[in-house]
């Protein structure tokens, strides 16, 4: 996921409020140490226009 980020020139806490959620969750999910909802995982895919197996 931060590489997706380096690509849309996206820090993690704009991100986080770009899919509604704390920019501490995306630097665990970038870390591995949180596994995202279903929720959560579509709308990361969606703001980076993958799939959501590509951002897990």
């Amino acid at each position: 996921m931060k590489e997706f980020r380096a690509i849309f020139n996206l820090t993690q806490a704009e991100l986080a409020q770009k899919v509604g959620a704390r920019r501490e969750t995306i630097s665990f999910l970038e870390k591995g140490e949180y596994n995202p909802s279903l929720k959560l995982a579509v709308k990361i895919a969606q703001q980076f226009q993958v799939s959501v197996e590509d951002v897990h």
